[in-house]
């Protein structure tokens, strides 16, 4: 998920884009317990370190964990700690992830892949604010805000029988849906040029620019990955183009089979497209026109008169 590198804003016009960051500063000042949902590569911790940001604990931490990249035998001791002595081979103390975000906040991504006796134990910290580490008998104090995340249905997990209803409740206190990159389309080229200029950086050379195929092909394609994975197509066609133009040969097989167009009459419709937006842009000025679409400007003017657009 790209921000901007002013203010560390996630980057979206869409209306349904802005009513997530409207909502997460509205939440951002109380210490509200939020559920994050969405699907995988949406930018929920994106959204989750904008409202650490915006709140009141930005001076604290922010710990992240991945609830579902840990085996369900250490998740439980990474989350709380332990004691030395409270298994075989626990030579030393383990200040867990909860001790770790003391003042700040605990995010907690992909919730739903948690162990149910793990739930039980956060089901505690939430009430209590309070937890025990592994082989230990005193308590500790949580000052911890959580942040939950998940990329489930969790009203049915719960139906399920596969997470805690009363940890559901208490997650899901303030809940923010994160719609996909499908029903952002304001945003995918302002997604696009912010991820070719950070690879330009990444790299050492200028930012790339799309062809008005290769922008058809991105606008034509259903993103299931998300903006997650639109970033990693622009890299991808960020290494292999050599003339900082990136064509739609430039990009992941899957995008150009799997765009939705089936034939050159389809994708041509939303190249015209693309290019009446880009002349719109530019209040009709070709040379701006062919430059933000990194073509020359004998090229549009054979796009313009192919599409039959006019050339006035």
């Amino acid at each position: 998920m790209a921000t901007c590198p002013v203010d560390g804003t996630p980057i979206g016009k869409s209306p349904c884009w802005r009513d997530v960051v409207k909502r997460a500063e509205l939440v951002a000042m109380t210490n509200t317990t939020i559920c994050l949902h969405g699907e995988s590569g949406t930018g929920k911790e994106v959204v989750a370190r904008l409202i650490h940001q915006m709140s009141p604990r930005s001076h604290g931490p922010f710990v992240a964990v991945n609830c579902a990249a840990l085996p369900e035998q250490l998740l439980e001791s990474e989350l709380f700690g332990f004691e030395r002595g409270a298994f075989t081979g626990a030579d030393r103390v383990k200040v867990g992830q909860f001790e770790l975000a003391n003042g700040g906040v605990l995010f907690l991504d992909e919730i739903s892949e948690m162990p149910l006796l793990a739930q039980a134990k956060c089901l505690r910290v939430l009430q209590e604010r309070e937890f025990v580490r592994l082989g230990g008998t005193r308590p500790i104090r949580a000052a911890v805000r959580i942040i939950a995340a998940t990329n489930r249905d969790l009203a049915r997990a719960v139906a399920e029988r596969k997470f805690r209803e009363d940890l559901f409740y208490r997650i899901n206190v303030f809940d923010i849906r994160l719609p996909p990159l499908r029903q952002r389309p304001e945003d995918l080229m302002l997604l696009a040029e912010r991820f070719l200029t950070e690879c330009a950086h990444a790299n050492g050379r200028a930012p790339a620019v799309l062809t008005p195929e290769a922008e058809a092909a991105l606008r034509a394609y259903r993103w299931p990955g998300n903006v997650r994975e639109l970033r990693n197509v622009i890299e991808h066609a960020t290494i292999l183009c050599e003339d900082s133009r990136i064509h739609i040969h430039h990009l992941p097989s899957d995008v150009i089979t799997r765009a939705g167009p089936t034939n050159a009459d389809d994708l041509g419709t939303v190249e015209r497209q693309a290019i009446e937006r880009v002349m719109s842009d530019t209040n009709g000025n070709k040379a701006s026109a062919a430059r933000k679409l990194g073509i020359s400007r004998s090229q549009l003017y054979w796009r313009l008169s192919k599409y039959g657009l006019g050339i006035t």
